[in-house]
């Protein structure tokens, strides 16, 4: 008999933890209603998009968005707002890149080229050269020396438009731009360009971070529009052997200082306890940066706004971290897991918004399957905003050292359709991200934090 008591309690316990009681479904519609009816969020924005363009790390907007950051958080009354430092590397992309089609057969032509992040330059003069394009990579490698030495390798795999979720077309296709340039190196290629990781059709090229090989030659390696892309598949069947000229000025520089920003709303009840939320503030230096990643920066901040609003006291610390450098080597993830990791804090959850400012509709859950079940049973309150999926599996960049200190890790996932239409492109502005859109992300990190502050994990 008291065996079964025992049980009956436990069980009682466990329940009153993981089910959600009526009132909060009230809280939660207090939630979206005040994120949906307040534009601070999209005015923060467009701010950020605007006034600190191309602030990427290491960049003089970087650092300015970084006092932009603990100016808006000071100013919003929280009980906690610091600087946490940390080195970036720092890249100059130089004059306006060239890119130009030579051949007698195909014509001559100008193509819309970016250098692509922490590419080195081709020199004042540029390059020119014949063409070979590359639609795999069992393609390279059957190409071999033969045919690619002394050429500029063209990259030119589109994104799978079969998938339904694009971040699978992408993960197919980005090692044209993350790894290409070291690839066609070792069979002699002078340089690179790809194909932009795009599902669009458009004339905007799309930089983002390629990655050298230390043991093979550093070429120079650009990103040629969708449009362009196309255009130059055409031209080199009228005339294999045309000849394209390039030209970037792009180099490396120092290391320099910079930081994350975070501010803090203290708990009641465990002061020492956090709950943490963010985005990265750092974009590409060719782009507004409004969908990659503003709107997370938008979004969590406004978490705070609403808490605040609504005077909804949290048990725990609930902190927002906005996160510098995630575009070039993720010092800033790494710099706050290394605090958390030296301070010994305890994080009942870290969430992440990185995938854009379009319509939500769920979590990705980096956890254990039992903390999976126990978010799953929040499903009936969140569900009539159309927050229903919550699966297991990645979280972000910015959090994912936080792993191995056995912390919950949650992405906002959002519809992905539109969402490399615009990324690492001059395309990417504020005026792109719909404020309803972006604030059902506000109001469902929010209600999220509600429910992992009151129930834990």
């Amino acid at each position: 008999m008291k065996h079964f008591l025992t049980t009956l309690l436990a069980l009682a316990i466990l329940t009153s933890c993981n089910h959600p009681k009526t009132d909060d479904a009230a809280v939660i519609k207090q939630i979206y209603s005040e994120a949906l009816s307040d534009t601070s969020a999209y005015h923060n924005l467009k701010t950020l998009c605007t006034d600190y363009k191309g602030r990427i790390c290491g960049t003089g907007k970087a650092d300015s968005a970084v006092l932009w950051a603990e100016n808006l958080l000071k100013s919003m009354g929280l009980d906690t707002v610091y600087l946490q430092p940390l080195m970036v590397k720092k890249w100059d992309r130089g004059e306006q890149e060239q890119g130009r089609v030579i051949s007698s057969k195909a014509g001559e032509h100008t193509l819309a080229v970016c250098a692509l992040g922490w590419a080195m330059g081709t020199g004042q003069e540029g390059i020119t050269a014949e063409v070979v394009e590359v639609t795999s990579k069992e393609q390279l490698t059957q190409l071999g020396e033969n045919g690619i030495r002394g050429k500029i390798v063209f990259y030119n795999q589109p994104m799978d438009p079969t998938h339904y979720y694009t971040f699978d077309s992408y993960g197919e296709t980005v090692w044209q731009r993350a790894r290409g340039a070291s690839m066609a190196a070792r069979y002699g290629a002078v340089a690179v360009i790809n194909r932009s990781m795009s599902e669009t059709h458009d004339n905007y090229p799309h930089t983002g971070i390629m990655h050298y090989a230390d043991t093979l030659p550093k070429v120079p390696a650009f990103a040629v529009s969708t449009l362009g892309a196309d255009s130059l598949s055409l031209w080199l069947k009228k005339d294999p052997a045309l000849k394209l000229f390039l030209r970037s000025t792009s180099k490396e520089l120092a290391e320099v200082p910079s930081y994350n920003v975070i501010g803090e709303i203290r708990g009641s009840e465990k002061s020492d306890e956090y709950i943490a939320f963010g985005g990265h503030i750092d974009a590409w230096d060719i782009t507004q940066g409004a969908h990659d990643d503003g709107v997370g920066v938008a979004q969590t901040i406004e978490v705070l706004r609403i808490f605040k609003k609504l005077g909804i006291r949290p048990k725990h610390t609930l902190r927002v971290v906005v996160f510098m450098d995630e575009e070039v080597a993720q010092r800033g993830g790494a710099a706050y897991a290394a605090w958390v990791k030296d301070r010994k804090e305890k994080h009942l959850a870290a969430i992440e918004s990185d995938r854009g400012g379009f319509t939500p509709y769920g979590f990705s859950i980096d956890a254990s399957l039992t903390q999976v079940g126990r978010i799953k049973n929040w499903r009936p309150l969140l569900e009539p905003y159309g927050i229903w999926w919550f699966q297991k599996g990645g979280s972000g960049v910015d959090i994912r050292d936080l792993k191995p200190m056995d912390i919950p890790l949650l992405a906002l996932v959002s519809d992905s359709q539109r969402y490399f239409d615009y990324q690492h492109a001059a395309s990417d502005t504020w005026d792109k991200v719909h404020p309803r859109e972006m604030q059902l992300g506000s109001a469902a990190i929010a209600a999220i934090v509600y429910l992992i502050d009151k129930y834990e994990l």
